[in-house]
Parts: C-alpha cells; sequence; structure tokens
C-alpha cells in the first residue's frame, strides 16, 4: 500500500477525471471477488464486495477520494510530483492506497462477512463535487448503502490517534460574488460620479456588522471577503464598477439560509442607499458535514477493537468536505486519523494544502484496519 500511494503521489491528477489514478487502483484491485461499476461522469467507481456468510440485509459504505491540488510540491520527496503545478497536498493519494487496502484484507475474509461492502473510489473532492456526481450516476442506488463512512489524515494530529464528533465536523463552502455598478469620472470631482470602491468597502464591514449581531455564536457563520477588484491602475480615475469575491461557511441548513438572504439584501441596499446598483451571487457549495451520533459510536468501537486511542474534536472545522452529499442521504460519519511525521511537533507542521506536506506512511496500517473494524462492527450489529 505505501508502494501503491507513492505511486500515485508522483503522478497526481485533478479534477472529476483521474484515469491514472483509477488505473493504479483497478490493478491493484485486480483478481480480488469485486463487482465494478464505473461513473458515466467522473473516472470514479465502486467496488462491491458480497459477503458469503448469509445476506444479514446490511451494506456499508467506505469512501476513499483520489484527486490532487493544483499547486506546486516542495517535500523534496524521492517520490515527489512530477507534474509542475499538481500535488497531493490533502492526502487523498494515502486514502486511496487505505481503501484498496481494506478491499484487499475484506476480501481475503469474505467468507466471514455476512454483508455487503460497497468500496467508493471518488476524484473530484477538491471543490468539483465528485461525491454528488457519482451518486446522480446511481452508484450508491444498488445495494444502498445503510452507513457510510470515510477517513481523513492529518499532519497536525498525533500519528494513529483517531479524531472525530458528533454532529456537524465540518461547514458547508460556499462561494460569494458581488458587482457594484456606480458611474465613473474624474477622482478629483467625486461629488460628479458614483464611486464604487466606498460602497464595496461599506458592503464588507456591514457583512461582519451583520454576522456579529445576528448569528448566533452557537450556529456560527464565518465569511471573508478574499478580493476586492476596481479601476484600471490609474491615480486619478474612479472606476465604474467594483466586483467582491469570498467564502461563506456555516455549521447548519438554518443559519447558511440566513446568510444567503443577508448577503443579497445587505449587497443591494447598501448599493441603492448610495445610487448605485449591485448584483449579488452565491455558489453554493458542499453542505455540513454532519456525523450520526450512531456511525459515531461505531467509528469509536472499531477504534477500541484495534487499539488505537480515541479523541472528541472539540469543535467543528470550517472546512469543507465532499462526503458531506454521501452523508446527507447516508447516516455515517467521517473521522480524522492523525499522521504527524516521526519526530516532528503536529502543532506546527505544514498543513492539508500547503505545499511542504508530509504524512507519516505507517499510519496507513492503522487506517486499513481501522475501515476493516467499522464494517466488522456494522455488519455484526447495525446501529445497534
Amino acid at each position: 500500500m505505501v508502494a501503491l500511494r507513492r505511486a500515485i503521489h508522483a503522478e497526481p491528477e485533478v479534477g472529476l477525471h483521474c484515469p491514472l489514478t483509477t488505473e493504479k487502483a483497478k490493478a491493484a484491485l485486480a483478481g480480488l471477488p469485486l463487482e465494478i461499476r464505473d461513473s458515466r461522469s467522473t473516472t470514479g467507481f465502486v467496488a462491491i464486495l458480497r459477503g458469503q456468510t448469509g445476506d444479514n440485509g446490511r451494506t456499508v459504505l467506505l469512501r476513499g477520494d483520489m484527486d490532487a491540488l493544483p499547486m506546486s510540491e516542495e517535500t523534496g520527496l524521492p517520490f515527489a510530483s512530477r507534474h509542475e503545478g499538481r500535488m497531493h497536498a490533502c492526502g487523498h493519494d494515502t486514502h486511496t492506497a487505505m481503501l484498496v487496502g481494506a478491499a484487499r484484507a475484506l476480501s481475503a475474509r469474505r467468507d466471514r462477512l455476512p454483508g455487503t461492502v460497497v468500496f467508493m473510489f471518488q476524484p473530484g473532492e477538491e471543490g468539483h463535487h465528485g461525491a454528488r456526481f457519482m451518486m446522480e450516476d446511481g452508484l450508491l442506488a444498488d445495494p444502498a448503502p445503510d452507513a457510510a463512512f470515510a477517513l481523513h489524515v492529518s499532519p497536525n494530529m498525533p500519528s494513529g490517534v483517531v479524531v472525530s464528533r458528533v454532529g456537524p465536523l465540518l461547514a458547508s463552502a460556499n462561494t460569494v460574488h458581488a458587482r457594484i455598478t456606480g458611474r465613473g469620472g474624474h477622482a478629483a470631482m467625486p461629488h460628479d460620479n458614483i464611486d464604487p470602491v466606498p460602497i464595496a468597502c461599506e458592503i464588507v464591514t456591514a457583512l461582519q456588522t451583520f454576522i456579529a449581531r445576528r448569528v448566533p455564536v452557537s450556529d456560527p457563520a464565518v465569511l471573508t471577503i478574499t478580493t476586492i477588484s476596481a479601476g484600471t491602475g490609474a491615480h486619478n480615475i474612479v472606476p465604474d464598477t467594483a466586483e467582491l469575491l469570498g467564502t461563506l461557511r456555516t455549521l447548519s441548513e438554518p443559519t447558511r439560509a440566513l446568510m444567503f438572504d443577508a448577503f443579497e439584501r445587505i449587497v443591494t441596499g447598501i448599493a441603492a442607499a448610495h445610487g448605485a446598483t449591485a448584483e449579488a451571487r452565491i455558489d453554493a457549495g458542499y453542505p455540513v458535514t454532519m456525523n450520526d451520533p450512531r456511525a459515531v459510536q461505531v467509528m469509536r468501537d472499531g477504534a477500541a477493537a484495534i487499539d488505537a486511542p480515541y479523541e472528541v474534536m472539540k469543535a467543528p472545522m470550517m472546512g469543507g468536505e465532499d462526503f458531506s452529499y454521501v452523508l446527507r442521504d447516508v447516516p455515517g460519519a467521517m473521522a480524522f486519523i492523525g499522521a504527524a511525521p516521526t519526530g516532528t511537533d503536529p502543532a506546527v507542521n505544514p498543513p492539508l494544502h500547503n505545499t511542504r506536506m508530509t504524512i507519516d506512511e505507517r499510519v496507513m496500517a492503522r487506517g486499513i484496519a481501522l475501515h476493516c473494524a467499522v464494517v466488522d462492527r456494522f455488519l455484526e450489529r447495525g446501529f445497534d
């Protein structure tokens, strides 16, 4: 599995179509008693393992994502990315290898499995909605899973520790856009113009005020404007337009809906108050990654079965994850597994999405074992 992970790491692929990664995963699964079903809209696939001790009607899904990020690697590893501008900086190479390892281990004792396991090999997690596309392709319909689980490595947690929580684990992720249209002219005579720049600045401040005063701290929102674009570069010209771009994160659907409405109202209302017009748009991204309490207990039981330490995550992370689409339809849970390299301080290690992110590959054995323990636990007892 280490060799597979390194082969995937050296040839990272971005987006919904990762043919080389799919080819490597399928080659590692060749000869196993698996039914392979391919996605029509992505290079993802599911591999179905049917137990032989009598079907108790339970089906459990394990997910591993396969895609990389559009960034250049600076780890100096001997198996570093051979493609400039692409890197496995989020551990998906590891997730794919661990899922292959679990498929091989569980296939080896198929005669003791009382139910069905679906292994979901999914590209396009990094903002491309790969899980949703595979679900729309019908790959999770027959057999429909009764529970779904996923693991995500973290270089900022001690190696081997399993970390999760009940309820929201990761936030919804949405992109916000605004375009304010005023009337440009000479910067020395602003009274003859409608300057969109101070309007844009007022909108940014008003959005933060709304969050501070209208969004409960117990159900928070994060709205960060990351780009303000306006002007031609000349010091004496008031532009006609200004544009805002940012991200909106929430931990519940009600707060998400509240912020959607507030963003449009604040953007258009403040622009109108100054005699300008504005267009507000939100690209709805991943929903909240919501862990079912029963599934989290299955994860905890699985960790105990392999003597892995388990810790409760104190608060949700505001990052997004498209396994949320699966968890919206299927009760389940996601957990992090610590992968800080030996001799490093997890608190200061290069994090996920960093050009120097590395992991302790030895943790893959524990990840594979945890996948198997979760399957055993759920197929034997369900959510009881």
